[in-house]
């Protein structure tokens, strides 16, 4: 039996969660593209983040992410990224290292005829070891057999990743309450969603200066 990428591993509860000829579908809840249903590969372990919670995450966004750099560090589906370019984020990097994802990241952003879009095929910690390039956003959708978002967190603030000011949405077992931050990162938003625990945190302006 082949073995499974675990960066594809995503939240339980997802559009992937169903059965059918929807099982791999999401679909894109607001801007541009609203409404716009976005096909990923049929693996079975790409969880997208649901409606729900990508509503809530966004609201709690609003118009931050207008104009606004962003880094998808778990793509998987690509379902948070593609909803930061529909609602009009400058640029959206996407990172993965399942090919698979890769290719299908491509091909939608030709179909949806973005240009605003960046896929990089790679896992989180070999991308994070390359040149910083700070952003506005980023999302931190690890999978959940891997407890990696405090260390993830440590990388991006020591290496630059994460403008002043930024903001980070990261998810986790509910289970594992609030997760660890940095020093200049504030815990501004926590919810849980059944199993699922979602935050937003963000670096203060003034953080590493």
């Amino acid at each position: 039996m082949p073995r499974k990428n675990p960066t594809l591993r995503k939240i339980a509860g997802g559009a992937a969660a169903g059965r059918g000829p929807q099982r791999f579908v999401l679909r894109i809840i607001g801007g541009e593209w609203r409404g716009r249903k976005i096909h990923f590969p049929p693996v079975a372990a790409i969880r997208p983040t649901p409606d729900r919670v990508r509503e809530t995450v966004f609201n709690w966004l609003q118009s931050a992410v207008a104009g606004r750099r962003c880094l998808d560090l778990y793509a998987g589906s690509g379902a948070l990224g593609l909803e930061a370019l529909s609602r009009g984020a400058r640029e959206v990097v996407f990172v993965d290292l399942e090919a698979a994802v890769s290719r299908h990241l491509l091909a939608t952003l030709q179909v949806l005829g973005c240009d605003r879009g960046r896929v990089v095929r790679s896992d989180a910690r070999s991308y994070l070891a390359g040149a910083a390039e700070p952003f506005d956003i980023i999302f931190l959708d690890p999978p959940f057999s891997e407890p990696v978002l405090a260390e993830d967190c440590r990388r991006i603030e020591a290496l630059g990743w994460l403008a002043p000011g930024g903001f980070v949405y990261l998810e986790a077992p509910a289970s594992a309450g609030p997760p660890e931050l940095p020093d200049g990162w504030s815990l501004l938003k926590s919810k849980r969603a059944g199993e699922v625990g979602y935050h937003l945190a963000q670096r203060e302006p003034s953080a590493g200066q």
